[in-house]
């Protein structure tokens, strides 16, 4: 059970000569990716959520060994907000069950105006069967209470670990025993890269919060001009150096 490491989506224009060979069409650029990591986040999953069938076409493409996490609709994040969770969460895993054995996590990333509702989370996370995995990213600071930790713990939900300019933008909390981190954007040049100090610090965090059997996914969204595949492969590059299981990460070249 290693560290899976990989990106928030795959089809991105600019990676194109950086991570996709020129000539190689986009319609297989799944494979190709899939070639260079083991995961990736389907963040796609967010603004329209894919039917079955889409979903089984993607696992029909993957290998074996691969992992996909989806973004759950934000018709229940963002238009219910979090209220009356019990269609859009059937409909998310009716959907993303199509992966089978390749359905990772279910990210549920809340709005930046969604204010603390630890019932109203609880009772959203109690849609989710069990041993499905979820991992909530709240984004206002009033989340940051003991009582949200409990809801979190109670349902075997991680709390997704965020950071941004190089820094932690969450508490560190261990809520379940597998993690989930986000990279969303680097201080290094060229921007929005990471720097090798703070892939490093990040890697220490992860260390000593989880041992290396557990399972816990690092996606990077800092997607323009190919940061998020190369900040990605050097991240997995220093964790390996420091004793860690990896995932299959890229090897620098197209």
């Amino acid at each position: 059970m290693p560290l899976h490491v990989g990106t928030s989506g795959w089809q991105y224009s600019s990676w194109r000569g950086v991570f996709y060979p020129p000539q190689l069409a986009q319609k297989r650029w799944l494979e190709h990716y899939a070639g260079a990591f083991a995961t990736v986040e389907n963040n796609s999953a967010f603004y329209r959520l894919p039917a079955r069938e889409t979903f089984q076409s993607w696992r029909s493409r993957i290998p074996a060994d691969f992992v996909m996490a989806v973004k759950a609709s934000r018709f229940l994040t963002h238009v219910r907000r979090l209220r009356e969770p019990h269609d859009p969460v059937r409909r998310l895993l009716d959907a993303a069950t199509g992966l089978d054995g390749r359905l990772g996590p279910i990210l549920l990333q809340l709005p930046p105006t969604l204010t603390a509702d630890a019932q109203l989370l609880a009772e959203s996370l109690k849609q989710f069967p069990r041993p499905a995995r979820v991992a909530v990213e709240p984004r206002h600071e009033s989340w940051w209470m003991e009582e949200t930790r409990e809801v979190l713990g109670a349902a075997g939900a991680a709390l997704c670990w965020v950071d941004t300019g190089g820094r932690p933008q969450t508490p560190l909390w261990r809520t379940a025993d597998w993690g989930y981190l986000r990279l969303h954007q680097g201080r290094a040049k060229p921007w929005p890269r990471y720097g090798r100090q703070a892939l490093t610090s990040w890697i220490r965090r992860l260390g000593d919060t989880w041992p290396d059997q557990a399972d816990v996914f690092v996606y990077f969204n800092n997607d323009p001009g190919g940061a998020a595949v190369r900040d990605a492969a050097t991240l997995g590059s220093i964790a390996r150096r420091s004793g860690r299981t990896v995932s299959r990460t890229w090897n620098g070249r197209p």
